[in-house]
């Protein structure tokens, strides 16, 4: 199959649309190769811009998602990122490409997850994210604050202690709303006040913890 050729039209596509801005977001979505994120049997599919099953009851987000939700997390090459709800690792991989210098904190509640997600990484040869078995919800207070947090499930609430782990001037994505269909909202934290920005519509697995379902 032609992967690259495959990935460079996605890319086409979605900067036509509107979705990659930033030369920094266009290398990433250039680079990590979607297909090895996926199961055998998606690979057919791995560069339509749609939402994949990845196993467990998870899918791996719709690239337009992945572009959107980097775009407006505006790393920097030495960011502490945490990702809540890891999946097979791909948006983690995309981070990557941009945070090189910085530190990945993947949190993800299913084992079998956590595993392959960190297989993935590895192969791929991001050595600068960690993948850790946890409940989202709570985030990883170990490694806190962070200067971006990103969920990529959704949650009825902003869960506190994500809120509560963000630097002063970071910003969290996370979608909030109903089980099946949420708003993607950008929080920042300005002197320990939250700020909250709505991006619009989106469909995400829902989070599962004590802040979640």
């Amino acid at each position: 199959m032609g992967w690259v050729e495959d990935r460079e039209t996605l890319v086409e596509k979605l900067k036509s649309e509107g979705y990659i801005k930033s030369e920094a977001v266009e290398k990433a979505m250039l680079n990590v190769r979607r297909h090895e994120f996926i199961p055998e049997w998606q690979k057919v599919q791995a560069y339509r811009d749609v939402p994949l099953f990845i196993g467990h009851g998870q899918t791996i987000s719709a690239p337009h998602m992945v572009a959107m939700m980097t775009e407006n997390l505006d790393l920097e090459e030495d960011s502490k990122v945490l990702e809540i709800g890891a999946g097979s690792g791909y948006q983690a991989a995309i981070i990557a490409e941009i945070v090189t210098k910085g530190r990945i904190h993947s949190i993800e509640r299913i084992s079998e997850l956590v595993d392959l997600a960190q297989w993935n990484l590895g192969r791929a040869g991001y050595k600068n994210v960690q993948v850790t078995y946890g409940e989202g919800s709570k985030g990883y207070e170990e490694e806190s604050p962070y200067d971006r947090i990103i969920v990529t499930a959704g949650a009825p609430r902003i869960p506190s202690a994500l809120f509560e782990q963000l630097k002063e001037g970071g910003k969290m994505l996370i979608p909030v709303g109903g089980r099946t269909y949420q708003e993607l909202k950008l929080v920042r934290n300005k002197g320990n006040k939250m700020l909250v920005e709505n991006l619009g519509g989106c469909m995400f697995v829902p989070l599962v913890g004590d802040d979640g379902w």
